[in-house]
C-alpha cells in the first residue's frame, strides 16, 4: 500500500512538473512573439519616419546635422529661414547632391503659384508629370490635387508629393480638414485660423495669429492663406 501511495505521489510531481514546463514554455513563446510584435512596429514606425521629407523651414538643428550637411549650411538654414520660396533654399545648396538631398529635405510648393520647371526640384517629377501638376490649376483643395493625380500614379505616390506641395486655402471659407492638410498646420494652429473668422484683412490674420507664434513662423504661414475679394 506504502508503495502504491508513493508511486502515485512521484506520478503527481511528475504531472506538475510537465505542467510546469508547458506554461513555462508557453510563456517564453508569447514573449517571442510580443517582442517580435513590437520590434515590427518599431520598424513600421521607423521607416515612416525615415519616409518623410523635413520641412527645411521647420526641421531642428540637429535634424538638419543628421542630413549630413556642413555646419556653415546648418547655420545658414537656420538663420534665413523662413524660405517662401523653395528656389531660394536650392540657390545655397551649390555644391550638394539635391537629388538625393531633396529626397529628406525641402520646402514645399505653392501647387497654384510654382512655375512648372521648378516642379521638377521634386524628386522622381519629369516634364510629364511637372506638366500634369500645372495642368489642373487653380487647384482649390488638396484633395483635388489628389484625385487628379491619382489618375496617373497610385496612391502611394500621390501620398510620396504632399511632402513636397500645397494648396492655399481661402482663410474665411476653407474646412478644417483643408488647413490642417497645410505644411505644419495642426489641431491647435487649425482652430485658431478658424477661431477669428471671418476675417476682413490679412492685417487681422496677422494681428491674431500672431498672439500664438513669433514673426518667423507668422511669416511662414502667411504664405498658406489668402481672402476672397
Amino acid at each position: 500500500m506504502k508503495n502504491i501511495t508513493k508511486l502515485l505521489v512521484v506520478c503527481v510531481l511528475i504531472g506538475l512538473s510537465l505542467t510546469s514546463c508547458k506554461n513555462s514554455n508557453e510563456e517564453k513563446q508569447e514573449m517571442n512573439n510580443s517582442a517580435e510584435t513590437t520590434e515590427k512596429e518599431m520598424t513600421k514606425e521607423t521607416e515612416a519616419e525615415t519616409s518623410t521629407v523635413l520641412n527645411a523651414n521647420l526641421a531642428t538643428e540637429a535634424d538638419l546635422n543628421a542630413l549630413g550637411l556642413s555646419s556653415e549650411i546648418v547655420s545658414q538654414i537656420l538663420e534665413k529661414r523662413p524660405f517662401v520660396d523653395m528656389k531660394d533654399l536650392d540657390a545655397m545648396l551649390e555644391g550638394e547632391n539635391k537629388e538625393e538631398l531633396y529626397k529628406k529635405m525641402f520646402v514645399p510648393f505653392n501647387l497654384n503659384t510654382t512655375a512648372e520647371a521648378d516642379f521638377k526640384m521634386i524628386p522622381g517629377v519629369g516634364d510629364k508629370m511637372a506638366h500634369e501638376f500645372e495642368e489642373y490649376r487653380p487647384y482649390v483643395s488638396i484633395k483635388q490635387f489628389k484625385r487628379e493625380i491619382g489618375k496617373y500614379v497610385d496612391d502611394e505616390e500621390v501620398e510620396r508629393y504632399l511632402n513636397y506641395v500645397f494648396v492655399p486655402v481661402e482663410l474665411n471659407t476653407a474646412s478644417e480638414e483643408d488647413i490642417k492638410a497645410l505644411p505644419g498646420v495642426g489641431n491647435r494652429m487649425a482652430h485658431e485660423f478658424e477661431e477669428y473668422r471671418p476675417y476682413k484683412n490679412l492685417d487681422q490674420f496677422r494681428k491674431e495669429i500672431g498672439k500664438y507664434v513669433d514673426d518667423k513662423e507668422l511669416k511662414r504661414l502667411e504664405r498658406f492663406v489668402y481672402l476672397k475679394d
